[in-house]
């Protein structure tokens, strides 16, 4: 149970620190940076709330959802990843690169709730 938990305070750790650090390294001028951190402190907050049994399956339950909900946020700045790495002219490609980052991070954090759903679903293993 702790370690669904604990992925998902490490989750909201890393986007509190890329939407800080977006905000920061651009200047901060542009609020929308802090959008990442945004997501990341009610993960942060979910995942606490995970830790208490009676609260858990709901909690993750929410925070997959935040997952899936940020990943499609971030699919605009997936789309142009491409331009930006072949050298292409874009207007922010911090706001690409942070997107991008948030997109994979948040795919790979709904994979592994998907997981360990199918994992609890399924129950503990048998002899």
């Amino acid at each position: 149970m702790s370690n669904m938990s604990n992925l998902t305070l490490g989750y909201g750790a890393l986007l509190v620190a890329l939407g800080v650090g977006g905000f920061v390294a651009t200047g901060a001028t542009h609020k929308t940076a802090l959008i990442p951190a945004g997501f990341g402190a009610a993960a942060i907050g979910l995942g606490l709330l995970a830790k208490q049994e009676r609260y858990h399956m709901h909690a993750m339950h929410a925070s997959a959802l935040l997952g899936v909900v940020g990943f499609a946020g971030a699919v605009p700045g997936l789309l142009k990843l491409p331009t930006l790495l072949s050298g292409g002219d874009l207007e922010r490609p911090a706001a690409v690169i942070a997107q991008s980052v948030m997109g994979v991070l948040s795919a790979g954090y709904v994979a592994l709730c998907v997981r360990s759903f199918i994992a609890a679903r399924r129950g503990p293993a048998r002899p």
